[in-house]
């Protein structure tokens, strides 16, 4: 049986692997996707068995819940709020891993400063503040608190402060700097712990919202690996690793797509309207477009550019949009979509939203791979992005200045579908609305994009 249990595990960690590996393209991912999710019940059902924790029939009870809740929440959680939905797997990963530490201490809370006593302690620091960040995370994105930065002054050296009060209240619990009863050091190292999870999101934006996602994921996989040495199980130790690396990979990622470094995310407070005068956003004329001016400029084109957003999530518009590429390539007219790496608000989250539109990933084309086609491209369609083809990127004297964008203003013809003249997250007017080439298609984007649809159609 013990051999069994180590082929299983192993058998896992490959999965793992190549899971992740697949999860590189979009073409792949959903398979990825389910590999990983085979490696981790494989691992949970070797686990239990091995300890004898639960029955056979235990084991399957537990599926059909956790099936049924997984099953309940793909279908009815909004594309809008799937960002929210990972922070919450995030918060409940963070924290299971933190309670497998806490167990630990608590059966032995004489452990000492050895190898045991650092992991239980790492553990759970990593994993109470992954649990408390990720939940002020949702609160932000889900409108529960206020999305801009919550500041105060000297809060910088506060948190510091705070961290190595964390650091020797860990000590301490240990036996190294005081003599009290360990349990009650170690409690109090817990609660700080939570506190300071919630000290280190509370001044990050909502234009950051994306980076923090990530950020929190890859500690949610440290916790888990930290608890996986606390109990001596490789396969947590392994998947943990991955999950922790892959996530700060991702977030350095998103960080190079904003020309942003994570300090400056953790520590700048951006997002924000201090320094913006929002009185001058909107104030200058634009040229306005309905549904039968797009579909003209659209329909007798060569080549047609589509910028998706955060708004086109929001009106759930992607099948329309669909709709509407499908129909200009009737018309002989050649559409690709271009992707920003921090368009929407969680890493990948336009692929997602197209794909479940069925649009064919091989039309799907990153920054890098498309920006130097706008200057060719006869019209660019943008549905409800903002900063990530906001031209004041190119102004060094811009808050958003060295971010990279996508040259959408190079194109012949830029159609931008929103509600209004709004700002995006980062709180500042943007140039291109006002630019001699640019259209304003003001109006919902799923109801403007039926129309949209219907006018294509009709196009002689």
């Amino acid at each position: 049986m013990e051999t069994f249990i180590e082929l299983v595990y192993l058998l896992s960690a490959v999965l793992f692997v190549v899971g992740l590996k697949r999860l590189q393209s979009p073409a792949t991912a959903r398979g990825g996707n389910a590999l990983a999710s085979l490696a981790m019940l494989l691992a949970i059902v070797a686990t239990v068995v091995d300890t004898e924790i639960l029955t056979w029939t235990g084991i399957l009870v537990g599926v059909a819940i956790g099936g049924l809740l997984g099953g309940v929440a793909a279908r009815r959680v909004e594309m809008t709020d799937m960002p929210q939905l990972v922070g919450i797997f995030n918060g409940f990963g963070g924290g299971a891993s933190a309670l497998v530490a806490i167990a630990e201490f608590t059966a032995n809370p004489t452990v000492g400063m050895g190898t045991t006593g650092v992991t239980i302690m790492i553990g759970t620091l990593i994993g109470a503040v992954t649990f408390t960040g990720s939940f002020v995370a949702f609160a932000k994105l889900q409108g529960l608190m206020t999305g801009n930065p919550i500041t105060f002054p000297g809060q910088n050296p506060f948190n510091l402060v705070v961290f190595l009060g964390v650091i020797f209240l860990a000590a301490a619990s240990l036996g190294v700097a005081l003599s009290a009863d360990p349990m009650v050091l170690f409690w109090i190292f817990l609660g700080t712990a939570l506190l300071l999870g919630v000290l280190i999101v509370i001044p990050i934006g909502g234009a950051d919202m994306p980076v923090v996602i990530s950020l929190l994921n890859s500690y949610s996989g440290l916790a888990a690996s930290a608890a996986g040495f606390v109990i001596g199980n490789m396969v947590l130790i392994i998947s943990g690793a991955l999950v922790g690396a892959s996530g700060l990979i991702l977030t350095q990622l998103m960080c190079k797509g904003m020309n942003r470094s994570l300090a400056n995310v953790a520590f700048g407070g951006f997002g924000g309207s201090a320094g913006v005068d929002r009185a001058q956003i909107g104030q200058r004329p634009v040229r306005r477009a309905d549904a039968e001016a797009v579909a003209a400029e659209l329909g007798y084109v060569n080549s047609v550019v589509v910028v998706p957003g955060y708004g086109l999530a929001v009106a759930q518009a992607q099948h329309e949009l669909r709709k509407v590429g499908d129909l200009l390539e009737q018309r002989g007219v050649d559409v690709k979509y271009a992707i920003h790496p921090v368009a929407g608000r969680m890493p990948g989250h336009m692929n997602v939203l197209l794909a479940e539109a069925d649009v064919s990933y091989d039309k799907l084309f990153d920054l890098d791979e498309i920006n130097s086609d706008f200057g060719s491209t006869d019209a660019v369609l943008v549905v409800g992005a903002n900063d990530v083809v906001n031209p004041s990127a190119r102004d060094p004297d811009s808050i958003i200045a060295g971010m990279p964008i996508l040259d959408v203003d190079a194109a012949r013809r830029v159609i931008i579908m929103k509600r209004s003249l709004s700002p995006g997250f980062a709180g500042i007017d943007n140039d291109l609305f006002y630019m001699e080439h640019t259209l304003m298609f003001f109006g919902d984007a799923k109801d403007s994009m039926a129309d949209l649809v219907r006018e294509v159609r009709e196009l002689a």
